[in-house]
């Protein structure tokens, strides 16, 4: 029996490591504005919504105000994590018989009648009233600046621009405005501006410096107050207006949205409890059901009592097992998750997990098999392999079927010097989700394209009811205190490339940065989250670094394999404290040269 072997070297760059500050990121602004406001004097908290608003701006394609957000923290006088909910719900008018009557059999990819109500601005917000230290006005400086002043646009922002261009020319008109105001898209390393956007981060501050009082509960007072502005003034008007007008959806159709300012009203971020569960000593940390967070536990219990050569990712025994224990908790979550109460008890129990092993064996299942609670099937989905669509679909994933980079969400972590930790997944909301709203400067989100119009479903479409999200940050804890948080973009890869890194980190013993360094693998053998939900039976992609021995394995052994290149998969970053020597460290993807660590 073979075991984990760690690479001899870091494969490209050494973990940073310091006791000052650390911020890990998606884009370089972001992780310097991170960095910038820790070295000032703020606090992981302070940091983090500074570089989160900063990511509204420099990668618009990734996320945006009109998305959502899931974040998982602790503080550093805590005993336990807390989750940050930022995920709005369904709008009043948003039923299962009004989108039929609209003609449609799944809520549209792209489009107004895709938005939830926006959540992230709200929960960013929230968490810095809460525990941040400073000022709103100081905190969103560093976006308004960039929105108003300019930035060099980043490679994968000017592609998706020149991806849609024809459809904002023609349709999205507003957008191409915004994002193509000299009629042809603009060029990576253009300098673009976001004014529209300036003066709605402005307008927030301003609401904020109404309220004079001192001191923190002033300064609470304060930030409720532009949290209050953001519900129930420009933003929420002007977009229901202007959405109402019918405009194209991703399947080529005109609708108009139903999301009215008494929907932006009615909605406030909180905190939740997580979900945790023990794996080979340490605690892993997640957010519900309403997230696809506690399938990744699932899978770590399915995987933990094996021997250490089946959690290898990089043999053929390992990667088989890590993707066929993934489609088993994949298909629970899509049979059981959702804004809904979820039996996460029964699906982490020890006897249902026995059974559910039980099923692994030493060939791909090309079946959807989710399982059976208390002799109660879940929700089958439809299972599509294709769909006839005759517009353009815009979804979150990283990466497509095919190992195409698309993008469409970011990740940041950081850790400060006092002991304070947050992992956070913003998203939704990105520049080809919807119309531009010309006053605003941005777009809703598209968030609704994850539930299901066929009734009766925890993930079914509900006026009120959150979608069931991608979003899924991670907290890993060790004797009850936080190691390291770590997390992804990727839509339905998010859990599946932490997954990797947490076995080779946990088990392997590799260095967080050489278990993000090393070859990745995903399955597609589920439904996709995002429009048009088609899947693939034993479908599976592979970095082609993972060595033509292992992917002949997998395909003798059943899988229908897609070779994505040598890095294209993951894009995990990580930070940390080392409980040895208090010394802080930073790990970030090399993939896309667009995930950074930094601090000092």
């Amino acid at each position: 029996m073979t075991t984990y072997t760690a690479p001899p070297a870091f494969t490209t760059r050494p973990t940073l490591t310091g006791t000052f500050g650390m911020a890990a990121s998606t884009h370089w602004i972001a992780t310097a504005t991170t960095q910038a406001v820790l070295e000032r004097g703020g606090n992981a908290f302070d940091a983090a919504v500074a570089g989160a608003f900063v990511l509204h701006v420099v990668e618009p394609h990734l996320n945006g105000p009109g998305g959502d957000l899931v974040a998982i923290f602790q503080t550093a006088d805590a005993s336990s994590p807390t989750v940050l909910m930022g995920q709005g719900p369904a709008p009043a008018g948003a039923t299962i018989e009004h989108y039929r009557d609209e003609g449609l059999d799944l809520v549209p990819g792209a489009g107004g009648l895709a938005a939830a109500v926006p959540g992230a601005v709200d929960a960013w917000l929230l968490l810095l009233r809460d525990h941040g230290t400073w000022e709103l006005a100081d905190v969103l400086s560093y976006a308004i600046g960039y929105a108003r002043d300019g930035h060099p646009l980043v490679a994968g922002a000017a592609a998706t621009i020149a991806r849609v261009a024809q459809l904002f020319a023609d349709d999205w008109t507003t957008s191409a405005d915004l994002w193509m105001p000299s009629g042809a898209p603009p060029a990576a390393g253009d300098i673009v501006r976001n004014p529209a956007y300036g003066d709605v981060l402005d307008s927030l501050v301003h609401a904020s410096c109404t309220v004079r009082d001192d001191g923190p509960v002033g300064r609470a007072a304060r930030i409720d107050a532009a949290r209050r502005e953001w519900r129930e003034g420009i933003v929420a008007h002007e977009a229901s207006a202007f959405l109402a007008r019918p405009h194209r959806h991703s399947h080529g159709g005109a609708h108009a949205a139903v999301i009215t300012p008494d929907d932006f009203a009615a909605f406030q971020a909180g905190y939740e409890e997580p979900v945790t569960r023990a794996f080979r000593g340490r605690a892993i940390a997640k957010a519900g059901a309403w997230t696809q967070g506690p399938a990744l536990l699932q899978t770590l219990a399915l995987l933990e009592p094996l021997a250490d050569d089946a959690l290898d990712p990089s043999q053929e025994l390992g990667a088989h097992t890590i993707l066929e224990a993934q489609k088993l908790a994949l298909a629970d979550r899509d049979a059981w998750f959702g804004d809904d109460e979820v039996d996460l008890d029964a699906l982490l129990s020890e006897d249902y997990l026995a059974q559910r092993r039980e099923l692994i064996t030493a060939e791909a299942s090309e079946q959807f098999r989710p399982g059976t609670i208390a002799g109660r099937a879940g929700f089958q989905p439809p299972l599509r392999t294709s769909y006839a669509a005759t517009g353009v679909g815009t979804g979150e994933p990283t990466v497509a079927k095919t190992g195409e980079t698309r993008g469409d969400t970011c990740h940041l972590d950081v850790v400060d010097r006092w002991g304070n930790i947050v992992s956070a997944t913003p998203s939704g909301g990105w520049l080809q989700s919807s119309p531009t709203i010309p006053a605003l400067g941005f777009c809703l989100g598209t968030r609704l394209q994850m539930t299901w119009l066929e009734p009766g479903h925890p993930s079914s479409l509900v006026p009120g009811k959150r979608p069931r999200t991608t979003l899924t940050p991670t907290l890993v804890l060790s004797d009850g205190r936080p190691e390291f948080a770590i997390g992804s973009p990727g839509g339905d890869q998010q859990d599946q490339w932490q997954l990797l890194a947490l076995l080779r980190i946990i088990v392997g013993g590799y260095t967080p940065q050489q278990a993000i360094d090393a070859p990745a693998l995903h399955t597609t053998a589920m439904p996709e989250s995002f429009w048009p939900r088609t899947w693939t039976p034993a479908g599976a992609v592979v970095e082609t670094r993972l060595g033509e021995d292992v992917i002949r394995g997998l395909e003798r052994r059943g899988h229908r394999i897609t070779r994505a290149g040598d890095w294209a998969l993951g894009r995990v970053s990580a930070v940390g404290r080392d409980a040895a020597t208090g010394a802080l460290w930073a790990a970030a993807n090399p993939r896309g040269m667009q995930g950074y660590a930094a601090g000092r």
